[in-house]
């Protein structure tokens, strides 16, 4: 009988391979004994009951389901969940910290994608790139010619709220093309906002003096429906509003409402409805880019979600150590 580790992926084959190259999956096995996930959809509750008995590590993702009270009852060996995507929030409950279980997932393996998306959405705004296009196609060189000016990113303030993995992301990229950041997050102290070279500012400032603002904020109790009307008034005319974070953070009908006044323009990735409706009025307006909540999708990140779960496993078993660790306190603060 084996005295390696045994090893759960309760995630449907088909997402496994998407996300552990062959080269992840080798070392997975070298690590412990695996026991794959039969069948090609996402696991019950019922089949994750049965089949979690006895494994030492669990490695999870999207559609895994819930650590329910059944589910740890069933996992009477389980040391380390590894969630091979980003928000822990859904799956686990906070009694899954009991009895020393451990945590960890792959949020930063994500942060670079959305954070370029991110980036490339501000420049698309700045310059108009998408009405150009546009233009160009259906009406001609000339007609796009005479497009007023774009502006640039270099020596424009930005206001990023939120300084997770995603939010400090940004605030690389956007100090490496020149810009001022300002930052609205209340658990960076001053000290850490001068060490990332920004400036710490409480949400109002931000929003009536950042000409662009992004959300990299998680969603939480405290972040929800944090941009509203009033919030939205206090953008400067002309203002560019990023979200390629959560719908959670925004009252949808207070945006659209100032949307459709042509004041702001918008990049949104995300929305309270998705998929976003054939019918929504964000389809029919002109100064919104919308993307299908696409922002994290790239091969990259994929193939780097499986690699940093293999990374976490098996520093977890040789000297007991988590890079990206959850745990209990985290939940009420993190995406």
């Amino acid at each position: 009988m084996s005295n390696k580790p045994k090893i759960l992926t309760a995630l449907r084959p088909a997402l496994f391979d998407q996300l552990f190259a062959q080269v992840q999956q080798e070392r997975l096995r070298a690590l412990g004994d695996v026991t794959m996930q039969a069948g090609a959809g996402n696991l019950t509750e019922a089949q994750l009951v049965a089949l979690v008995g006895g494994q030492d590590i669990v490695i999870t993702s999207w559609g895994t389901p819930t650590f329910s009270a059944a589910v740890l009852a069933a996992a009477d060996r389980l040391k380390l969940i590894a969630h091979s995507a980003g928000s822990v929030k859904r799956l686990l409950p906070p009694t899954v910290f009991a009895a020393g279980r451990r945590v960890t997932h792959v949020a930063y393996s994500m942060s670079i994608p959305v954070a370029e998306t991110t980036l490339a959405l501000i420049l698309l705004c700045l310059r108009n790139h998408h009405k150009i296009d546009r233009s160009f196609k259906d009406e001609g060189w000339a007609a796009a010619r005479n497009m007023p000016p774009g502006g640039e990113l270099a020596g424009s303030r930005v206001g990023v709220i939120g300084a997770g993995y995603t939010g400090r992301a940004v605030i690389r990229r956007l100090l490496g093309m020149d810009a001022e950041v300002w930052l609205c997050d209340p658990y960076v102290s001053e000290a850490s906002a001068a060490e990332l070279g920004v400036r710490k500012v409480a949400l109002e400032p931000l929003m009536r003096e950042c000409p662009i603002v992004t959300l990299q904020a998680p969603a939480t109790s405290e972040t929800y429906r944090m941009i509203g009307a009033q919030q939205l008034s206090w953008l400067v005319d002309g203002a560019i509003f990023i979200n390629t974070a959560r719908a959670h953070l925004v009252d949808e009908t207070a945006l659209l409402a100032e949307l459709r006044t042509g004041r702001i323009s918008a990049a949104l990735d995300v929305f309270d409805q998705e998929p976003l409706p054939d019918d929504s009025p964000f389809r029919g307006l002109d100064n919104l880019i919308i993307t299908p909540h696409i922002a994290a999708v790239t091969r990259q990140a994929y193939k780097r979600q499986g690699e940093i779960t293999v990374d976490e496993v098996a520093s977890y078993l040789s000297e007991g150590k988590l890079r990206f660790e959850v745990t209990r306190d985290m939940l009420e603060t993190m995406a």
